[in-house]
């Protein structure tokens, strides 16, 4: 008798299990949504690889083996006898990734970056194929009719010839998803009830942090700059000479020698031998992305004044400081910090394209494959599958707000179910660069971190608002897109960014009265090691009406 109650529980037991299994089979999302008549699953298998950016996150999933590339997998490449394979590209080092991959003959079928000059370079070398936008609307008519109504057909060309599709991105001229926290407890504790609204309160607040000794150490975090893009657009004048922004504004080559990176550097200057920055700050320098972690690290060790990144609904380094950091009290930084007459007259910034990923093919790419790629996208653009992807499960990694019907995601939630980065942001970047959730103010609260000691939705929606306010004025906008090739920048580019790492640290760190004669000796090397022809090609292209032009207003008379 005890023997079979014993096996009647085991029974029980097992059943249970499976029960439990079944349940979380069930349970899976389904993605039901309205695709073109015409598609039928191919005959043979079609096998298709697409990159995602492998962000190296602690405690997150492998990128290209999660429980939503499994799931892409199940919902649609089963479905069509399509196998979807991610490739990993390192977020901070794309462009050294993609050449081997370019030089191995082995490009993902689906090439993307947010950079226009990456692309074009591609393009140019001969890794992307061209394609036909008539037979990629029969195959994807909800993408193709979305670049139509978002004004994106013109930039789907370089040379004269059709290389790129084009992702949305909503709110493309504010940085709203960007955003900068800083110590409000210790602005209270050197006299402060507001956070800095200009310069002199920014200047004058940094040197009251200093003389009451609330750091050990400087108060500003600084390294090396990793990437080519210099952030100088609050320096430029108002009004910008039009020639001027298309030969320097750039995301692809440092534009060193230009006047707004001369403003810049003289401030950083004038900070550093103030003691803002850690005489230290260039150790990092061999090491990419090295000097990012380490001012994360500060700020959640409570050590510096401030730092930013991307929101989401999980944000684990602001999670850690206010773990490391009880009572605490952070605010969001002003746009207006920086205006100083003469030197940052206005808060200027660089707005987003209005596009987000730009989507080439690879020149390996069989017929087959670019369909099967095609129809990928129009699959993960429908409404039905981006909720999946950027949601997750209900109960699970979201729940819905019963005022609001949206999902509000669970920021804690660390299982198997997980949402990578951003809610998986480096999967759905194809279609989109951004969640949207209903109106923008729905949108923040939708990415607004959750689980911390205070709610960020409203002073996040109040920063939304201050840079809508300085994009209507016309004081956002972005680089020159050019439709030719820039072949100089593609030959200069990567020493051009060494040399310019060599440069920052020696301006940043040399004796103020040292800084103009050090500034002039430098940027004339710069000049001399490439940047010159770059320049030159780019002005060429754009007296021949080879690149975009200035917002309306913008461009000096």
């Amino acid at each position: 008798m005890k023997r079979i109650i014993a096996l009647s529980l085991t029974l029980a037991m097992l059943l249970g299990m499976f029960a439990f299994a079944s349940a979380e089979e069930v349970a899976a999302p389904h993605s039901e949504c309205t695709l073109p008549a015409d598609w039928t699953p191919f005959a043979e298998n079609v096998t298709i690889t697409v990159p995602v950016y492998d962000r190296s996150k602690q405690g997150y999933p492998a990128v290209d083996d999660n429980y939503w590339t499994r799931w892409i997998q199940s919902e649609f490449g089963d479905k069509w006898n399509i196998t979807v394979q991610y490739v990993p590209i390192p977020r901070g080092d794309v462009m050294t990734k993609y050449s081997l991959l370019i030089a191995a003959g082995d490009t993902p079928t689906i090439m993307m970056e947010y950079d226009y000059p990456k692309v074009a370079q591609w393009a140019s070398d001969g890794a992307m194929t061209t394609i036909d936008l008539d037979a990629f609307k029969a195959v994807a008519p909800t993408y193709y009719q979305a670049m139509v109504d978002n004004n994106q057909l013109g930039y789907t060309d370089i040379n004269g010839e059709t290389y790129f599709v084009l992702s949305e991105r909503a709110y493309y001229n504010t940085t709203y998803t960007y955003v900068t926290f800083c110590r409000m407890d210790w602005l209270r504790q050197v006299g402060y009830d507001h956070v800095p609204t200009s310069y002199a309160e920014y200047s004058d607040a940094i040197d009251k942090i200093i003389a009451a000794g609330l750091t050990d150490i400087a108060p500003l975090g600084l390294g090396i700059p990793t990437a080519a893009y210099i952030a100088n657009f609050g320096y430029r004048d108002v009004k910008v000479n039009e020639a001027e922004w298309a030969i320097h504004s750039s995301l692809g080559t440092p534009c060193f020698p230009w006047y707004p990176t001369y403003r810049m550097l003289k401030r950083m200057n004038a900070e550093y031998n103030k003691g803002w920055y850690s005489t230290e700050f260039d150790l990092s320098m061999s090491s990419a992305g090295a000097s990012t972690d380490q001012q994360q690290t500060d700020f959640v060790n409570g050590k510096i004044f401030s730092y930013g990144g991307y929101m989401s609904g999980n944000v684990a380094w602001l999670n850690a400081f206010y773990e490391n950091n009880p009572g605490a009290e952070l605010a969001i930084v002003s746009s207006y910090q920086g205006v100083e007459e003469g030197v940052m007259d206005a808060p200027q910034f660089r707005s987003d394209n209005p596009f987000g990923m730009i989507v080439g093919f690879s020149s390996y790419a069989t017929p087959d494959q670019l369909k099967a790629a095609w129809m990928l996208m129009e699959w993960m653009v429908q409404p039905e599958t981006l909720f999946i992807l950027e949601n997750g499960i209900e109960g699970v990694t979201y729940d819905l707000d019963p005022a609001t019907g949206l999902p509000v995601i669970r920021g804690d939630y660390m299982g198997d179910y997980m949402l990578n980065h951003n809610m998986n942001i480096d999967m759905t970047c194809l279609v989109h660069a951004v969640k949207k959730n209903g109106t923008i103010e729905q949108t923040i609260a939708g990415i607004a971190p959750q689980g911390l000691p205070v709610d960020f939705t409203d002073a996040m929606i109040a920063n939304y608002y201050e840079l809508k306010e300085i994009a209507d004025a016309g004081n956002a906008y972005s680089d020159p897109i050019f439709a030719c090739s820039i072949d100089s920048e593609s030959e200069y580019t990567a020493t051009l960014l060494s040399l310019y790492q060599v440069d920052f640290a020696k301006l940043i760190k040399c004796a103020p009265e040292d800084f103009d004669a050090l500034y002039e000796e430098l940027a004339q090397e710069f000049l001399d090691a490439g940047y010159q022809e770059i320049i030159d090609e780019r002005l060429a292209a754009y007296e021949a009406g080879q690149t975009t032009k200035l917002p309306a207003g913008k461009a000096a008379e």
